[in-house]
């Protein structure tokens, strides 16, 4: 099986045709992989941003077929089209109780044995599902259904960036119509907090990014207002009178740009980290300044989204023509092409790259 390849972090990723997946196992499913996004989380694991075991295969925001079921396992059935969830929620811990079933780590510490190797060695699939290869094994729980007449490049860009982004907007900030909106950062997962605020009817909505291509794009995604970082502080002043914006979004994952983004906060108004970020990298906060504004300060992880059911409310929202999905995918490629793909995010030239097989 051919797959990407991610041997030493900071390093090249490599092509290999010598993959190997096991069967699945008891709770699992096999899924042939149909589209893949490109997204910065990948990027940040190959660059060590973000931990990772090696040798990794990345990707983690894909869709395709299911082919195999395991022993036991009573769906998805065999030629189900699915959207693959790097958090599977597992529907019975406290937090799929309570209302919060993007934080389940439940399904993901039961996890059977490892499903990829190379050669002699263990692979290792990032985020459970590893995208970026022919096939994958996942939890059964992973494998979201959704309509056959879903283009499968369309699912995939909803399996991470749009349920991230919008999820930022109408499931952790609960953001109300009329209210003002900053976004720092305008890749994939920061367009689609944007489309998120257009659709909450949020005005106005300041995009910044240092790319003028970024500001651009974002306009066309529902921006009413964009400008560099260094033109920030004046648009506080002429889109709040001063004030700051109700809701900050942060996505790039940077302590700068989030300190950026609380700064342009108003008082009683909310700052949203959608970026992932290191772990070595503080973020400092006074306790006056934390006292005194009362700005909420939240973080966001997976939109705060239920999988099971808000992946099919983006596509609903999508074939109404709210949502703009195939707008999203500015470049289709090959496995091969994937560390062309990283290299071009890196240089902010698009917005989403999608493996296609």
């Amino acid at each position: 099986m051919r797959g990407v390849i991610l041997r030493e972090v900071g390093k090249p990723v490599e092509i290999s045709d010598r993959l190997t997946l096991r069967r699945p196992g008891p709770g699992e499913v096999r899924v042939r992989l149909r589209a893949a996004g490109v997204c910065h989380s990948d990027l940040s694991m190959c660059d060590g941003t973000l931990p990772a075991p090696l040798p990794l295969v990345p990707g983690h925001e894909g869709a395709g077929e299911v082919v195999e079921l395991g022993p036991g396992v009573a769906g998805p059935p065999v030629g189900t089209h699915v959207i693959l969830s790097w958090i599977p929620p597992c529907g019975t811990c406290y937090f799929c109780l309570g209302g919060q079933p993007n934080l389940c780590v439940s399904a993901r510490a039961t996890a059977g044995a490892p499903t990829l190797s190379l050669g002699d060695e263990q692979a290792h699939a990032a985020l459970g599902v590893g995208c970026f290869a022919e096939e994958t094994v996942v939890d059964a729980r992973a494998a979201i259904p959704i309509p056959d007449d879903v283009p499968f490049d369309v699912a995939a860009v909803v399996g991470c960036a749009v349920l991230t982004g919008v999820g930022a907007v109408v499931n952790t900030a609960k953001v109300r119509p009329g209210s003002s909106v900053l976004v720092i950062g305008c890749g994939g997962v920061g367009i689609n907090v944007i489309q998120g605020a257009k659709l909450a009817a949020a005005a106005p909505v300041l995009a910044v990014d240092r790319f003028p291509e970024k500001l651009e794009i974002a306009r066309q995604f529902g921006a009413t207002h964009t400008t560099t970082p260094d033109g920030l502080a004046d648009a506080v002043k002429e889109l709040t009178e001063g004030r700051g914006f109700d809701y900050a979004f942060e996505v790039v994952g940077r302590s700068a740009t989030i300190r950026q983004a609380w700064q342009a906060t108003r008082r009683g108004g909310t700052t949203v980290v959608v970026g992932a970020g290191s772990l070595e990298d503080q973020v400092c906060f006074s306790a006056a300044e934390l006292f005194a504004t009362e700005r909420r300060l939240l973080g966001c992880l997976y939109g705060s989204g239920d999988v099971r059911t808000d992946f099919g409310r983006l596509l609903r929202l999508w074939r109404a023509g709210r949502l703009d999905l195939d707008g999203l995918i500015s470049k289709r490629i090959t496995l091969d092409d994937v560390g062309e793909a990283f290299a071009a995010m890196g240089s902010g030239e698009v917005i989403r790259s999608l493996v296609t097989f």
